[in-house]
């Protein structure tokens, strides 16, 4: 009768565990920059595109009431009617915790984000 020698119980070694260790460190070194940056400019997105819902709002506003420039727009009661608001009836808030104002009718943009150039990507209307 032959007796086959076995390497005892099969687990790992060490040297495999610290491969397997490093592996994935380098694929989360590699992926996590690339998930913050999406993020990022996910929220300008999100930013530009409230930015073109409240700057279309503005027009509307001053084409229905007959606002010549330099006019000014309360904001946020006066384009509540114009943009779709939340369950609580707010505004949409900018993704990154900006504050959205309005400039003066006839201004280009009529709505600007207080991050503005300050932050990459930036939150302003192209």
């Amino acid at each position: 009768m032959k007796r086959s020698r076995t390497s005892g119980l099969g687990g790992f070694t060490l040297v495999e565990i610290m491969i397997v260790v490093a592996v994935i460190g380098l694929l989360a070194a590699i992926a996590i920059p690339n998930i913050l940056h999406a993020r990022t400019k996910s929220q300008a997105t999100g930013c530009i595109n409230n930015l073109k819902q409240m700057d279309s709002a503005c027009q509307q506003l001053a084409t229905e009431n007959n606002l010549g420039p330099g006019a000014t727009i309360n904001f946020p009661s006066d384009l509540t009617p114009f943009i779709k608001t939340d369950p609580s009836g707010n505004l949409p808030s900018c993704p990154a915790n900006g504050v959205y104002t309005l400039l003066a009718v006839g201004a280009n943009p009529q709505a600007v984000c207080s991050l503005g150039s300050t932050v990459t990507p930036a939150h302003i209307m192209p």
